[in-house]
């Protein structure tokens, strides 16, 4: 029985997170979503080393921010981009 329950939440999370992903791919398709997205990157040091030699708390800082728009571009890939 409990099995039964877990992939039920399984399935449940699964059809939340495609359709979160939809959404995610809705939004940055448009030119607004573009722009930010090109914004984000800048702010976010997608293109950049998050790397402060000697601060290892700036450095911990800048790529928590990164991590926010690689996320972000993970869910505006599609599956067979990631290899599935």
């Amino acid at each position: 029985m409990e099995n039964k329950e877990q992939e039920k939440q399984v399935r449940e999370i699964q059809k939340h997170l495609t359709e979160l992903k939809k959404d995610y791919q809705f939004i940055f398709a448009s030119d607004e979503g573009k722009n930010t997205l090109s914004d984000l990157e800048k702010r976010c040091h997608y293109h950049n080393t998050t790397n402060v030699k000697g601060d290892s708390h700036e450095s911990a800082y800048l790529e928590g921010q990164r991590s926010v728009i690689l996320f972000i571009k993970s869910m505006l890939q599609n599956d067979k981009e990631k290899g599935k």
